[in-house]
């Protein structure tokens, strides 16, 4: 999915694997889309409507098409102004970066999902092969060499997103001296990788640069609020006796619906 067959016999097994998955997952998950009416008989106005409810609908349904996904230590979350912008945080668990609580966002093109590959620029300077230096733009040209909605969705990219801190093997780096490092002298990558890692933890209880809603934000370990929620993570068992909840989403559980606070409450009465 992800290259031609010579590129692919070129990649590292790791990298082979992780293309491999991506794309079984993707031939299992179902492309649904709204029914574009007959165009006949419409004018240009009403046409452009539909096509603005239809890139919407496109847009929820690839949120949807995440939940359902088994993405380990990576959130996402559709700002609150726009749905082409997204924000997410990847907490890495081990490897060269582990301890690091990275900050990102996603850019959806304004053609999207009949567009490019989507945009990942990361707010936390990271170095990494994969990320340019001078933008926090993650390298994706390699993975996604080119972008069609029919086999590429924005959860395949959060996975590739924990993969590369993961595995490291590029032919065409984002940031080259990253790369040499990594390859030339492993002690001194390493000390840059975890330098970056502490810019993370020192920068996660910032403020936040938007006053969207959606922006993902941290505040320090508090007693009163959070003992309770850590104890039933730890405990899950004693919570499943106890009725669930669920939080607030963007779509019905089972459909591909948007709904609000104020539709549940409604639905309630």
């Amino acid at each position: 999915m992800f290259t031609d067959d010579s590129k692919r016999r070129d990649r590292a097994e790791g990298f082979r694997e992780f293309a491999d998955e991506a794309n079984m997952n993707s031939q299992e998950t179902s492309n649904t889309e709204l029914s574009m009416p007959a165009k006949s008989g419409l004018n240009q106005d009403t046409l452009r409507l539909y096509s603005i409810i239809q890139q919407e609908y496109s847009i929820m349904a690839e949120y949807k098409m995440l939940l359902s996904e088994n993405l380990h230590g990576v959130y996402v979350i559709p700002s609150f102004e726009s749905s082409f912008l997204w924000f997410g945080v990847v907490f890495v668990r081990s490897g060269y970066y582990e301890g690091g609580v990275f900050r990102f966002t996603i850019v959806l093109p304004e053609n999207f999902p009949d567009c490019d590959c989507p945009s990942v620029v990361f707010q936390s300077q990271v170095f990494h092969p994969a990320i340019d230096p001078s933008t926090g733009i993650l390298l994706l040209g390699e993975v996604f060499p080119k972008w069609t909605k029919s086999t590429n969705h924005i959860w395949q990219i959060l996975k590739y997103i924990h993969w590369t801190f993961q595995n490291i093997n590029l032919k065409t780096p984002a940031n080259g001296e990253a790369l040499k490092l990594y390859k030339t002298n492993k002690g001194l990558f390493t000390e840059k990788a975890k330098e970056s890692v502490m810019s993370s933890i020192d920068h996660l209880y910032d403020e936040p640069p938007t006053n969207d809603k959606h922006y993902i934000c941290f505040s320090p370990y508090d007693p009163s609020i959070h003992d309770s929620v850590k104890a039933t993570m730890l405990n899950p068992s004693a919570a499943s006796s106890s009725p669930s909840s669920q939080g607030l989403s963007w779509v019905q559980p089972g459909t591909y619906k948007p709904f609000t606070k104020q539709n549940e409450e409604e639905e309630a009465r």
